[in-house]
């Protein structure tokens, strides 16, 4: 499974995806700036979960139709980096092959699984 961490995500969760074999790509090394629908297509052409704490995304799809490998949005406010990085790292782990074509939201205390439009 791969992975596109948009500008937004924070290091720590990077990071601890990496650290267990996850393939992330991070928009930070690769393309400061680009345009959330560059960002978008991105992570479309390298067929990789598109991981982001921005919620522009969710327009980007269900309004306008964009297609992705699948989304995961965090909402996490208030916890620190590092309880970030274990939360999105345990829903990977716990949702593997839900993640792949759906537009997931991880908050403190849920989490929202929904397909994609085709």
């Amino acid at each position: 499974m791969r992975f596109l961490a948009d500008e937004s995500v924070d290091q720590p969760i990077v990071n601890s995806l990496r650290d267990k074999d996850y393939l992330v790509e991070y928009i930070t090394e690769l393309s400061p700036g680009i345009s959330d629908e560059e960002v978008l297509a991105l992570a479309k052409e390298k067929d990789a979960i598109l991981i982001t704490g921005d919620k522009d995304f969710g327009n980007l799809i269900f309004r306008l139709g964009k297609l992705s490998a699948g989304v995961i949005l965090y909402r996490l406010a208030g916890l620190s980096n590092n309880e970030k990085a274990a939360l999105v790292l345990k829903v990977v782990e716990n949702y593997t092959e839900e993640l792949v074509e759906s537009f997931t939201v991880i908050s403190i205390d849920h989490i929202r699984i929904k397909n994609l439009p085709q």
